[in-house]
């Protein structure tokens, strides 16, 4: 049976692993791409693991399909992209929605337990891991949401229609 509740979590920061890059050429180009996302405050780029630190401006409406695109605009891909929640008495389970700040969230492969403090998040949707990662978790869900990312009539009614992110801790 599917809830989906509404809590409170700020996100923070996050962590984003790109993929095809060959050089500091092709680093700088993701690092240039994702300073012109509206919601990022600050890019750091770590080049030797070819990821990038990224803070988020104070009560932006996050997009994490925006920092994607600019990744993806650029010529590369995203091979993982780890977020970090400030959570507030959030419960969680696998197979549940829940909605925090504008953002739904399905949790896979998750314990029952209550989030509190910082968390880190995976984004495990098609677009942001490899495809060997992300079929992995076809085995903890069987909504049609999972393949398509947007919330359909089984997660909840009323946010048919709207984009949900698959995540794990």
């Amino acid at each position: 049976m599917m809830i989906s509740v509404t809590s409170y979590a700020q996100v923070e920061k996050a962590t984003l692993v790109a993929s095809g890059l060959t050089c500091s050429m092709c680093s700088k180009a993701i690092y240039q791409a994702l300073q012109k996302v509206n919601i990022i405050e600050s890019v750091k780029a770590n080049i030797k693991e070819s990821s990038y630190d990224v803070t988020f401006k104070r009560d932006a409406m996050i997009s994490f399909d925006d920092i994607r695109k600019a990744v993806e605009d650029a010529g590369f891909s995203v091979a993982k992209l780890q977020v970090t929640f400030n959570f507030d008495n959030v419960d969680v389970e696998n197979d549940k929605h829940v909605s925090v700040n504008g953002l739904n969230l399905h949790f896979l492969h998750v314990q029952p337990q209550t989030l509190n403090g910082q968390k880190v998040l995976t984004i495990v949707d098609k677009s942001f891991e490899p495809a060997k990662e992300y079929k992995k978790y076809t085995q903890y869900t069987t909504m049609k949401c999972f393949t398509t990312g947007i919330m359909e009539s089984c997660c909840n009614k009323d946010g048919a229609g709207g984009r949900i992110y698959h995540v794990t801790i």
